[in-house]
């Protein structure tokens, strides 16, 4: 009886565990572990800056979207933009997030890189 149990626990598909966190729907592989090819966010070639304030106590951020670039590369020009501005940030969902107001500076920089940029909000 022991064999047979361990044999259809071998077979088994894992419904739920939290030991790695999220996993990839196709690949059933965690995250950060994926080998699926990147699929690249939907963008009309513009890159826009939207300043909020808004549920952040009244303090400024950049919103930059529009960036046609997969997870590991959107990281890279978050590091070089917050290096650039000399401010904290972080990426979420395909936009970075840089802390204060620094649009004009972060312009020049993705001008420089050859995006088209657009700024909006306040």
């Amino acid at each position: 009886m022991p064999i047979a149990n361990k044999k259809s626990a071998m077979n088994s598909r894992l419904v739920y565990s939290t030991d790695g966190g999220k996993n990839c729907p196709t690949c059933r592989k965690v995250l950060t572990k994926c080998v699926c090819p990147q699929k690249l966010p939907q963008s009309d070639g513009i890159v826009r800056l939207l300043r909020q304030v808004k549920g952040r106590n009244g303090k400024p951020v950049v919103v930059i979207s529009g960036l046609p670039l997969p997870g590991a590369g959107l990281k890279v020009v978050a590091k070089q933009l917050k290096s650039k501005c000399g401010v904290g940030g972080s990426v979420v969902n395909s936009e970075i997030i840089i802390q204060g107001d620094k649009r004009e500076i972060l312009k020049q920089e993705l001008e420089s890189m050859g995006y088209t940029v657009k700024l909006s909000g306040g």
